[in-house]
């Protein structure tokens, strides 16, 4: 059934799934891609790269991409969460699909009446595996190699084992199982689990999917073991290494890419008429018996063809390795944001997208405060993304340009206009700190390229580096502030005050310009101390900071001592003299009038405007201005300063 663009509406479909570079959960996108492309759906996959490192914290930052999915703008969703190892994240997702209302399939899941289904029978498969391995072959003694038993398949390629034991009258022992996360390094543990066991030597090793038996082969070939003259391997998947490996692998093809095509025309049936559609689509999976379990058959694929694609395989990967230590190196040499992504700019043309968007969080640059902290702009959130978003790098068929803010919850900087999208969005993060997301839309590159984690890996480091310079030289600058500035009246200190001023004094010498001092001393603090309290005085001393920040226009402001304020203006004369003391005298009477205290703040000001000259000292020019101060404040009547009733 095919739905044309001049017939149908576009539509939106969300996929979720983990891991879309390894062979499964590639296959079955291809099979959702050609489906989407041939009835003008658009498709959003939300991917993790979870499970690859071994470490909680960096899956942590893998995961949260599926927290950005905002299913208001979708029509339905595909689930592949059989790809997601982590049980509370794929129960989280499940809930969230069922709490959407939209129409949901799931692939390989669990039973659920709430989503359709697109199974593919693992069972009768493996019993036949099993079944060959022991009647046609003899194995008595053998060990199993299985998925997680959180996922459906994993479970019931396992239950399907134990079955057919069961019907053979074969015990297995807890130590004939090993327990992995369907990664070849399982099989290198199984192999060296199994070694390390009191009994037999096994005839076989079943294992769940390719990869671990694959990577049992390999093991079994150090410890001095040949397959399949010492030992029966098998595996599931019929993956494109397992179908060229040597000896080849005896496994169970299954129809993915049928699967997924299933999936994506399933729920185009469904938005258009619910109620006719079966809600389980099961498909067949066969056994694959060659030469690992002994059945040596003939080889049918064209040899020259097999090279031919090995040899694309290869050379793809190769200009990847090339692509990415290129840019891991221009990378390392930047030290600014911009000269950052400038060099990323260089290379987006090499991955071969229509669109490519690098989407940062609000503030990403700054502290990460609040582990919890989920929707508010200016802090980091480590679960979830910012309300708002800005892409610093966007580019759209060869142009670039700046996005600098969008909502997170509408996830495309740019929307889109047009049908048969295929949009792939990734996290982007440190460890489990949140930075933003990749999105590149109709590139086969997240799908095809060995090497698309390893070049997001690259660009995250780069950004989460630029993240510590960037905060470095804030602090650095914070700490600068500190060891220059008075904190309490909040004007500089004598230390901010003789750097400022001595390079603003080389210039009026150079330039023969004139200059204003300016020194200020508090009458009466010890006054107010004794008889009101420090806090008093703290509280007199930073009104009169105040007032001689007003009156200081542009110039240079610090508190020089205890009660000692001190003002350096630039191209100044008698005239801005007279009106700098007028002026303070002024703004401090309307203060005390204002204030109401039982106290006045009073202070004695002395000035000195001068032409400098190169032999001019700043600490000579201040002596001056302190002396016509002195002179002023010894004039005064009295140095208590009580307020007149």
């Amino acid at each position: 059934m095919n739905y044309q663009e001049n017939m149908k509406p576009i539509r939106n479909i969300a996929v979720i799934v983990a891991g879309i570079d390894e062979e499964y959960q590639n296959s079955i996108l291809e099979g959702i891609i050609d489906c989407a492309k041939a009835n003008n759906i658009n498709i959003s996959c939300f991917s993790s790269f979870s499970g690859v490192i071994a470490n909680q914290r960096y899956d942590t930052g893998e995961y949260n991409i599926y927290e950005l999915m905002n299913e208001e703008k979708f029509d339905a969703m595909i689930l592949m969460t059989n790809t997601i190892g982590n049980l509370e994240k794929r129960n989280k997702i499940i809930a969230r699909a069922k709490a959407s209302g939209l129409p949901v399939v799931i692939l390989d899941g669990e039973d659920d009446e709430s989503f359709y289904h697109v199974r593919i029978n693992n069972t009768k498969a493996m019993r036949e595996i099993v079944q060959h391995v022991i009647v046609e072959h003899h194995a008595e003694q053998i060990c199993y190699v299985s998925g997680p038993l959180a996922n459906p398949e994993a479970r019931a390629r396992y239950q399907a084992f134990l079955k057919v034991m069961e019907e053979h009258q074969l015990p297995v022992a807890d130590n004939q199982v090993y327990f992995g996360e369907f990664r070849a390094i399982d099989g290198k543990k199984a192999v060296d689990t199994f070694m390390n066991a009191d009994m037999p030597i096994p005839d076989a090793i079943i294992c769940g999917n390719d990869a671990m038996a694959l990577a049992v082969i390999a093991e079994l070939e150090k410890h001095d073991y040949s397959v399949p003259d010492d030992m029966i391997v098998t595996g599931f998947d019929n993956t494109y290494n397992a179908r060229h490996y040597c000896p080849v692998l005896t496994t169970v093809a299954r129809p993915l890419n049928e699967a997924g095509y299933k999936a994506c025309e399933l729920l185009l049936r469904v938005l258009d008429c619910p109620e006719e559609i079966e809600k389980t689509v099961v498909l067949d999976a066969y056994p694959v018996f060659a030469e690992s379990c002994g059945c040596c058959k003939e080889i049918s694929e064209n040899i020259r063809q097999y090279k031919k694609s090995a040899f694309q395989v290869l050379d793809n990967c190769k200009n990847n390795i090339s692509l990415l230590n290129r840019l891991t190196s221009e990378l390392s040499a930047t030290e600014t944001i911009e000269e950052n992504f400038n060099v990323i700019q260089n290379f987006v043309g090499e991955l071969g997208c229509e669109q490519f968007y690098i989407c940062l969080c609000s503030k990403w640059e700054g502290v990460f405060r609040n582990l919890n902290f989920h929707d508010v702009d200016g802090e980091y959130s480590i679960y979830g993304y910012t309300r708002h978003m800005s892409s610093p790098l966007a580019w759209n068929q060869g142009n670039f340009s700046t996005i600098k803010r969008f909502r997170s919850a509408d996830m495309f900087p740019v929307p889109l206009e047009t049908g048969g999208n295929i949009s792939y969005f990734l996290p982007l993060h440190f460890r489990e700190r949140c930075l933003g997301y990749y999105l590149m839309v109709n590139s086969d590159f997240p799908i095809k390229s060995m090497l698309c984690h390893s070049f997001m890996l690259s660009i995250s480091n780069s950004i989460e580096n630029m993240r510590k310079l960037i905060y470095l030289n804030s602090a650095i600058n914070e700490l600068d502030k500190l060891y220059t500035s008075d904190q309490m009246c909040g004007v500089y200190n004598r230390t901010g005050f003789i750097r400022i001023t001595a390079e603003l004094l080389q210039r009026c010498q150079k330039e023969n310009r004139s200059i204003m001092i300016t020194f200020i001393d508090m009458d009466g603090l010890k006054f107010i101390n004794d008889n009101y309290g420090h806090k008093e005085g703290d509280f007199a001393l930073q009104r009169l900071s105040s007032v001689i920040k007003e009156c200081c226009g542009s110039g240079v402001c610090a508190r020089f001592g205890g009660d000692e304020f001190i003002v350096f203006n630039a191209d100044a004369d008698e005239d801005d003299m007279e009106k700098l003391e007028n002026d303070f005298q002024k703004k401090l009477a309307e203060v005390n009038t204002i204030l109401m205290k039982p106290y006045e703040i009073d202070a004695s000001i002395g000035t000195i405007v001068a032409q400098v000259t190169p032999e001019d000292k700043l600490f000579e020019l201040i002596k001056q201005a302190d002396a016509i101060m002195y002179e002023k404040k010894k004039r005064k009547k009295t140095s208590r300063y009580l307020r007149k009733n």
